[in-house]
């Protein structure tokens, strides 16, 4: 009986840890905090602090780091060697720059509120490697792991990853207890030794190992030894007094120019994504509130100083290294937080007698507050932060243009669109509103003039007041709508082509009195239907007969809708739901049912 008791609590804690985090991070995400914030939530609301249905979130987040493991290790996999390298200058440069003025003065903050040095050196330290976990997250979320300051925030990463192993080896020295020296030595001796014997294994091992294992054909054992290269790279980097998770990143280097590098991948993405979910959980949960409570002041101005000094230290390296002040701001939003390895760090120094207690609390509490402020802060960045001037080099702008037609946007449908009216040799004037494109279809001899379409001075620069015909080409229906609207509010001479993202947006259309519209799929998905029926035997006379029928009761359900028998009371211009209608079963084989559903959805 108390066998199954115990069982039946951990089953009760294993559902409270998935349903926290299935509640809260759709919660959040929608509220527009971002998945990291609902897992700390989360993690507070159910630990120890919270409604205390677990009281050892440290074993827990001990088996969560494996998140923060596998997650390096996927990045790893994206990063070649030759990529590596590329970004040695900004591993080695900025990455130590930035560690060492960071350091430097949260020591000197540190030791003006009353610690002692040491002590505040290794505050300031533990604070100065930021999260990983908390980083690659909300680099992923913003789509900005790939570009050029993700990849300089990846840098950083990486040599404050590296960086736990010398702080590791200076609290030996710095503690007490004798024989520091010593251990200092024989840690960097194991540490290198380790090191070496990975990227031994690495480059002669891993993949004739994964290609016999392939050869046999066995899934299951692929994934197995995907866990064995994570898990195993990371014990062997722990048993060297290295980060695991830069021995993990280190393995999906040396895989990253595998044949087998997209499987491993595939295989490990849902243990990553579950345990990185619970590793932030397992951080709410270590927030210890009492001591919060009981030292509030203090863990207030910890925050706000801490944060506040590493931000200005962050600021000022990105602008010694050429950045520019949105992208240093940026930095700083996604930089100015502590990080998982100060846990590490700080049990480092209460082992070896440099913390005790009390500033061990008020010190990972800071850390874990900071952690949870970041999301805020980058959404902050987001709101208030102006938009990136765009680069308009070599691009010229509408201004003076008298082109027999304007053509707004210049996508996929609107390229096609305009080559009937190019090759008649009609003067013809195109603007759009994103520079690559524009810059891509120059390299095709296409001239295109950049301007956004919504705006009445840019339609006037564009020639709208000359223009016989104004195409409206763009791919978003609200954008769509605004240019229609401005076209007949102060352009009514022109007439007006649409493209019309679905059968909704085409009845508003005909309802304000466009000249012609055109749903953006339909007449691609006929002429596939009609492939497809000849592709399966059906002689080509039949196959056009048929679609003859389905365009006839096309055009008579559209009809019947624009009169209002389907779409009564529709407000101009919005979305609409599809016809509730349920379909009818056809009366015999090859009859066409009477009231196929309207299309409720286009391409972007």
């Amino acid at each position: 009986m108390a066998a199954e008791a115990g069982l039946t609590s951990d089953l009760v804690k294993v559902v409270a840890l998935l349903g926290a985090g299935v509640v809260a991070v759709p919660v959040f995400r929608k509220l527009g905090l971002g998945s990291v914030l609902g897992y700390f939530g989360a993690g507070i609301v159910i630990g120890p602090f919270g409604i205390g249905l677990f009281s050892n979130p440290e074993g827990i987040l001990h088996i969560a780091e494996f998140g923060v493991v596998m997650f390096l290790f996927v990045i790893g996999l994206e990063m070649q060697p030759s990529r590596l390298w590329g970004l040695r200058s900004s591993i080695f440069g900025l990455g130590i720059a930035q560690v060492l003025a960071c350091g430097f003065l949260l020591t000197l903050f540190g030791m003006a509120g009353g610690l002692a040095a040491k002590v505040a050196f290794i505050a300031a330290m533990g604070f100065v490697l930021s999260s990983t976990a908390v980083v690659m997250q909300m680099l992923n979320e913003r789509g900005e792991t790939s570009t050029p300051q993700g990849q300089k925030a990846v840098s950083i990463l990486l040599l404050e990853d590296l960086a736990i192993v010398p702080l590791l080896a200076i609290v030996a020295l710095l503690s007490p207890q004798q024989g520091g020296s010593e251990q200092a030595w024989v840690s960097f001796a194991i540490a290198a030794g380790a090191l070496g014997g990975l990227i031994a294994a690495g480059r002669w091992l891993l993949n004739p190992m994964f290609r016999v294992l392939a050869a046999a054909e066995a899934r299951e054992v692929m994934t197995a030894a995907a866990l064995l290269v994570v898990l195993g790279s990371a014990l062997a980097m722990q048993l060297g007094g290295l980060s695991m998770a830069m021995g993990a990143f280190l393995a999906g280097v040396l895989l990253s120019e595998s044949t087998f590098r997209h499987q491993l991948e595939a295989d490990i993405e849902p243990f990553r994504g579950i345990l990185l979910g619970l590793f932030f959980l397992a951080v709410g949960m270590s927030l210890d509130l009492a001591v919060v409570a009981r030292e509030w002041h203090l863990v207030l101005v910890a925050v706000i100083g801490f944060m506040a000094v590493k931000a200005l230290g962050i600021f000022i390296v990105a602008k010694l290294f050429g950045s520019d002040w949105r992208e240093a701001i940026t930095r700083v939003a996604l930089f100015s937080q502590g990080g998982e390895f100060a846990f590490v760090l700080y049990a480092a120094a209460f082992a070896a007698g440099i913390f005790d207690p009390r500033i061990t609390a008020i010190a990972s509490g800071t850390v874990i507050i900071s952690m949870a402020l970041t999301p805020l802060l980058a959404i902050a960045l987001d709101r208030f932060l102006p938009a990136p001037p765009t680069d308009l080099d070599g691009i010229e702008v509408a201004d003076g243009l008298k082109g027999q037609a304007l053509i707004v946007g210049f996508g996929r449908f609107g390229q096609v669109a305009s080559q009937a009216l190019l090759a008649r040799g009609i003067s013809v004037s195109i603007i759009d509103f994103d520079v690559e494109m524009i810059r891509a279809a120059s390299q095709f001899g296409f001239k295109l003039y950049y301007g956004d379409g919504t705006r009445r001075d840019i339609l006037h620069a564009a020639g709208a007041e000359r223009a016989e015909v104004i195409v409206v080409c763009v791919d978003r229906r609200q954008t769509a709508d605004a240019i229609v609207r401005l076209v007949q509010a102060e352009f009514a001479h022109a007439k007006l082509f649409v493209r019309a993202y679905d059968r909704g947006h085409a009845l508003d259309l005909v309802h304000v009195g466009v000249e012609y519209q055109i749903r953006e799929t339909f007449e691609s998905a006929m002429v596939f239907g009609t492939a497809l029926l000849k592709c399966l035997g059906v002689p080509a006379d039949e196959a056009e007969a048929i679609e003859a029928d389905v365009r006839r009761r096309d055009d008579e359900r559209f009809d019947l809708q624009l009169a209002g028998d389907l779409y009564s009371g529709r407000e101009l211009l919005r979305s609409n739901a599809p016809t509730p209608t349920p379909l009818t079963k056809p009366k015999r084989p090859g009859q066409i049912p009477a009231n196929l559903p309207d299309d409720i959805g286009g391409e972007s």
